[in-house]
């Protein structure tokens, strides 16, 4: 029998060569501002701290927490409340989905990239954080780890799957070829990427269109010339614009599950996406289809 995977302390729930599951417990935590960094004309970093970190689980590059946004009566940040099954009620808090950029536990401190934009909540928020303001979060509950096994990987993300992306390249064993597709607004957005791994990066402007309505990582998914061997793809972006790239990589390429991910991190017009929603969805599709 193989020795279970273990990530920084925590180990697998579930298992095969090349994924690896984890379920950790959900927490209440109350996170402040540290600093603000800016990392690109419409991105900045807020690194967080605070007592509640300790024992923040992370092990995968799509971790990812809830943050709340809205407040208590007298101000405060407004902390969801779980019963004795370890549920909370989403209908009562403003709150959105964000990727865990960084976490060391010896600060601690945790980094959440945001995009910036004067039509959400989240983007104003982190537009105007300070040193010292606090948000509620809660998360990660689990974690999908893809194992570094592939011949090969091509990722493809938006802006606001970017941080996930970045820490996936960051991870990557040295000299493994990589791929990578980011849509961006210009070259304004574009930032540093950091890896190990023989990283080929694409940076598409899709300029005066709204984010989330272009076919530029679908089709740039679709012209990309994939190597020899076992491959993994990983798309992620505005739910509807890249779901098209599930059926081109199960039904035209015929991946087996265990190669590719598609992900919506968001949906246009819909507040407070849970892209595991989406997830369901695909499965269904899958079911129906024969897949």
């Amino acid at each position: 029998m193989s020795t279970p995977t273990t990530v920084s302390g925590f180990t697998a729930d579930v298992e095969n060569e090349r994924t690896a599951q984890f379920w950790f417990d959900l927490v209440p935590r109350v996170l402040q501002v540290q600093e603000v960094t800016r990392l690109a004309a419409r991105m900045v970093r807020v690194r967080f701290t605070g007592e509640d970190l300790h024992g923040f689980p992370t092990v995968a590059p799509e971790d990812h927490l809830k943050l709340f946004f809205d407040r208590a009566p007298d101000g405060s940040p407004n902390v969801p409340v779980l019963d004795a099954d370890g549920r909370w009620n989403p209908g009562a808090h403003v709150h959105r989905d964000y990727t865990v950029r960084a976490f060391d536990p010896a600060g601690p401190h945790l980094d959440v990239d945001f995009v910036l934009h004067d039509h959400g909540i989240a983007g104003r928020w982190a537009g105007t954080a300070r040193p010292g303001d606090r948000l509620a979060a809660l998360g990660p509950r689990g974690a999908f780890l893809v194992k570094d096994v592939a011949d090969w990987y091509v990722l493809a993300a938006d802006e606001t799957a970017l941080p996930a992306l970045a820490r996936w390249v960051e991870g990557l064993r040295p000299g493994v070829p990589v791929t990578a597709f980011v849509e961006v607004t210009d070259a304004g957005d574009e930032i540093p990427l950091a890896s190990a791994a023989d990283l080929d990066v694409h940076w598409l402007h899709r300029g005066q269109d709204p984010a989330g309505t272009t076919t530029l990582l679908v089709d740039a998914l679709r012209s990309a010339d994939l190597p020899a061997g076992t491959g993994y793809v990983w798309v992620a972006g505005e739910a509807l614009s890249v779901k098209p790239a599930r059926r081109y990589l199960a039904r035209e390429l015929g991946l087996d599950r265990d190669s590719y991910d598609v992900d919506g991190y968001w949906r246009r017009g819909t507040r407070n996406h849970d892209h595991h929603e989406d997830d369901h969805e695909d499965d269904h599709e899958d079911h129906e289809s024969g897949e």
